[in-house]
């Protein structure tokens, strides 16, 4: 007797051909949704295979955020330049930073002191006192004369990031002076907090490289080709954005730096106003130097730039540099950017400096003793 055949439904084959053609769904909505860069969805027909789009990906500090100013020293359109390059400042500012960016502020020294200022575009412009006193004098951080070559070091770009910048305040020895990016949000904070725990700072003026306006220093840069005008104007708002500086610094410039005649305006109005030009040599030195000396400006040149390859082994040898030109000036200055590499190197060697004989001194104290020896421009 022949065994009994199994019995067939009559929707069997319907049914599997139906859950093949299910499975093969899933599979390429699976295949589609990694090559479209995501993870695949919830299987089944409401399964999203639409491509996702590209993460998009921010730079951690905004660029320079000025806010438009007035013009205070307009002498009419015949002295305006077309300035291209210079992007609309309400573009640059970015995001606003949360409360939690913006740093507390501290007991600071008072600033500005009575005086020596006047009303600026952005805030209170430093002048010489009525009695001569001047500002680069008032805010030097003071300096007991010590016997030993003297060393000095600026340390800029501060006020953009705010890791960096607390930093810097925080591990640097107050010897150093900090200089400050005028575009930097609550910058009087930081030049309070900065000064509170002891430091001199400078306030950065952005200068004119040779790349401009592809290499944009900001809405405010100095330039070799404007007007003397609009170069005062300007330099106005720069001066105004904080107060209790010592003096300033240049930012860039190398075309500046080759351009005597505008440079010499500008130091100019800074000799007037009381303020030591601090430059880290951009530019052309020998025309820097005379521009200072047109200007009859304190113009003090640093001796090297630390940073300029910011490799640790590179930074380490530009700050032994500068002990070899202080053992053979008397004085050495040096500038370097606000890179964790340069903080962390200064640091380290700053410890060291008094055990072998050297004098850290701000800058100002510098500027001070080759006035005294004839040797600042």
């Amino acid at each position: 007797m022949p065994a009994p055949r199994p019995d067939r439904s009559p929707l069997r084959g319907p049914m599997l051909a139906g859950l093949a053609a299910a499975c093969a769904f899933i599979a390429g909505a699976g295949v589609l949704a990694v090559f479209s860069g995501g993870e695949p969805g919830p299987a089944g027909a409401g399964a999203d295979i639409t491509p996702r789009p590209e993460p998009v990906i921010t730079a951690e500090a905004a660029p320079y955020v000025p806010e438009a100013p007035s013009a205070p020293f307009d002498d009419g359109p015949a002295d305006d330049v077309s300035l291209p390059g210079v992007a609309d400042t309400e573009t640059a500012l970015g995001a606003p930073q949360t409360p939690a960016q913006i740093p507390a502020r501290p007991d600071a020294p008072r600033a500005p002191l009575p005086g020596l200022f006047e009303d600026g575009p952005g805030g209170p412009l430093p002048v010489i006192n009525a009695d001569g006193r001047r500002p680069d004098e008032a805010y030097a951080r003071a300096h007991a004369p010590r016997t030993g070559p003297v060393v000095a070091l600026v340390v800029g770009g501060l006020g953009m990031s705010e890791r960096l910048t607390a930093q810097a305040i925080e591990t640097l020895p107050p010897e150093v002076t900090l200089s400050f990016a005028p575009y930097a949000r609550d910058l009087q904070s930081w030049i309070d907090r900065a000064r509170a725990a002891g430091h001199e700072v400078l306030i950065e003026l952005p200068m004119e490289p040779f790349d401009y306006p592809n290499n944009d220093p900001g809405p405010y840069t100095l330039l070799a080709e404007a007007g003397a005008a609009e170069n005062e104007r300007r330099l106005a708002w720069l001066l105004s954005r904080g107060a209790g500086y010592a003096g300033v610094i240049n930012y860039q410039g190398a075309r500046l730096g080759a351009a005597q005649a505008p440079l010499a305006r500008i130091f100019t109005r800074l000799e007037a106003r009381g303020l030591t030009m601090f430059h880290d040599g951009a530019g052309r030195r020998p025309v820097i130097e005379a521009a200072g000396r047109e200007a009859g400006a304190r113009l003090v040149m640093a001796d090297r730039v630390v940073d300029a390859d910011p490799s640790p082994q590179a930074v380490e040898q530009r700050l032994l540099e500068l002990e070899a030109l202080a053992l053979q000036n008397g004085s050495a200055l040096g500038s370097g950017f606000a890179y964790p590499v340069t903080v962390e190197a200064a640091s380290a060697w700053a410890e060291g400096l008094a055990r072998r004989g050297y004098v850290l001194a701000p800058a100002s104290h510098v500027a001070r003793l080759r006035r005294a020896d004839g040797q600042e421009t």
